[in-house]
Parts: structure tokens; C-alpha cells; sequence
């Protein structure tokens, strides 16, 4: 079983590697299909550039006003710049064994759809002027940057990532590590490992002041369970085989419990002020990529506090 996972992982880490432009190109074309709608968003601050007037609000500083423009009219206007600060962002992925699965209900397994979303939302961020960087498995965060070479630098470091899951198993969770002040974090995986893990993970980011982000990627037969009859499962990480008569009987069941994991996530992170996105892989990436977005909007908001 252990030799058959490290050649499975050795052989997703050279389909990845020989599949890195075409992953790029993938990424950049779902980024690019809701990008006429995040592109260019503006955020009041403290920049140099010109953006808008607006009506004088109680509250408003005096230094706000803009006289020559109040001087037009009988109303006072204050004259609003753009932020200009960059938000710097560290993006993760579970790359361990479980996350090789696909069911014949899935377009891609779930770790293609993970590296996919993480590039499609890098690709996003970095065309919103933000700083990008990758957190490893290891718990060392990579220099968040901008730029177009950034994108190009986060897949190679996927590449990376993949080639050392092939010999040393990965963790469903990063591994403890310091970040930036008032960093955000965006987590991508299935979160299928104990409920305490994922608590005391969010916990420990977000006690270093990281807000944050889980988007959990399921297969679909994870969620429905579709199967009928005679059935034998086999675990993916050392978990050995267990065989079920008519699991059809269990359906309901199975179906109430992943429910109730679903709900306690989105209690884990909401009690830390993190956000929380379910996705399929039997659906298009790009709804996951608009809500996670969306999602992250005000999370950089300037306005909403670091």
C-alpha cells in the first residue's frame, strides 16, 4: 500500500510537472471569464491618485474637504484617493494522498482543481495589484510579490511541492509557521482530517493576527455517496480496506454526517473571523473562484480593518 501511494504521487508530480504551462494557460482563462467584474476594483485610502468626489458625511475630516470644489456649489465635497497599498496574501494547498481522488461523477481529481483554483486566484489578486506568496508544507511562507512573474514562480513552487509530497508524505494541514503582521491566508484542501486538527490549525493562525480563508474541494460521491450493493472502499492514506453490504442502507446517515462536518467548519471559521467556501469538482471551477473572491473582497478591504 505505501509503495503503491509514493508511485501514484511520483506519477501525479511528473503529470504536473510536464502540465505546468498548460495549467498556467487553464488558470489564467478561468480567472480571465469573471475578471471583467474584479478588474480595476477601486478602494478608498490613503494614495495619491484621484479617484472621486463625494458629499461632505458627519465625521469626515476638515482636511478632507476640497474647498475649490465645494466653492461650485452649495454643497461642502471632500476629494477621495485610491488605495494604493498592496495586501499581501499566502495561498496553500493540501497536497496529500487524498487529495488524488476522483470519482467517474468528477471532471478532474481533486488535486487538479486545487492547483487550478489557487493559480485562478493568484492570476485574479495579482491583476488587483496585490501581493501574492505561497505558504509550504513545510510551515516557511515564500516573499509574497507582485507581478506577472509571480504567477509563473507560484506554479513552479506547486511543481515543487508535489515532488516532495512523492517522497515524504504530505499533511492535510500546514505545519506551524510564523507569518507577517496581519497577513491573510487562503487554504485550499478537502478537510477530511479530525475536526480538532482543522480547530487548532485556524486557531493558530489566527492567534498571529492571519485572517483567512478555508475553501474545502470535495469529489462529489464524498458529499452523495452514490454508490449501491456490495461495496469495498480503500483509504487513501494507510486507513487499509473496508467492505460494506447494500451501503445504499448508510446513504442517509453518511449524507447527515458530512452535513454536520460542513456545519462545524463553517463554525471553526467563524469563530475565528475566517471565511468558508464549499466547492464540488463535478462543478465549474469558476463559481468556487467568484464566491472565494467575493469572499476575500473584504477581507482586503482597508476599510474593514488589517
Amino acid at each position: 500500500m505505501a509503495i503503491a501511494a509514493a508511485h501514484n504521487s511520483g506519477h501525479r508530480a511528473e503529470q504536473l510537472a510536464s502540465g505546468m504551462p498548460a495549467l498556467l494557460v487553464a488558470a489564467e482563462r478561468v480567472a480571465a471569464t469573471i475578471v471583467q467584474g474584479v478588474h480595476g476594483r477601486r478602494r478608498v485610502g490613503s494614495g495619491e491618485t484621484f479617484w472621486q468626489y463625494r458629499r461632505y458625511q458627519s465625521g469626515d475630516s476638515a482636511g478632507a474637504i476640497d474647498w475649490r470644489q465645494s466653492g461650485k456649489s452649495q454643497k461642502v465635497f471632500v476629494r477621495e484617493n485610491e488605495w494604493e497599498a498592496a495586501q499581501s496574501i499566502w495561498l496553500w494547498r493540501d497536497g496529500s494522498p487524498s487529495m488524488d481522488y476522483q470519482s467517474n461523477a468528477a471532471q478532474e481529481p481533486k488535486i487538479d482543481r486545487a492547483n487550478l483554483l489557487l493559480l485562478a486566484l493568484a492570476s485574479l489578486l495579482l491583476r488587483g495589484g496585490e501581493h501574492v506568496g505561497l505558504y509550504g508544507r513545510d510551515g516557511n511562507a515564500t516573499g509574497a510579490s507582485g507581478g506577472r512573474a509571480t504567477l509563473n514562480r507560484l506554479g513552479a513552487h506547486l511543481m515543487t511541492e508535489q515532488n516532495q509530497a512523492a517522497q515524504n508524505q504530505a499533511t492535510d494541514l500546514p505545519e506551524p509557521g510564523r507569518l507577517p503582521r496581519f497577513a491573510q491566508m487562503v487554504l485550499f484542501g478537502d478537510f477530511l482530517c479530525p475536526m480538532e486538527q482543522i480547530e487548532k490549525t485556524v486557531k493558530r493562525f489566527a492567534d498571529q493576527g492571519a485572517r483567512g480563508h478555508l475553501l474545502q474541494i470535495l469529489d462529489p460521491s464524498e458529499e452523495d455517496l452514490p454508490f449501491r450493493g456490495r461495496t469495498e472502499f480503500e483509504g487513501l492514506e494507510g486507513e487499509g480496506r473496508l467492505i460494506i453490504g447494500r451501503v445504499e442502507s448508510l446513504r442517509d446517515d453518511y449524507q447527515r454526517r458530512m452535513a454536520d462536518r460542513r456545519a462545524a467548519l463553517v463554525e471553526i471559521t467563524r469563530g475565528a473571523g475566517w471565511g468558508f467556501t464549499p466547492h464540488r469538482t463535478d462543478r465549474p471551477p469558476q463559481t468556487a473562484l467568484l464566491a472565494l473572491y467575493n469572499a476575500l473582497s473584504g477581507m482586503l478591504d482597508p476599510q474593514t480593518g488589517p
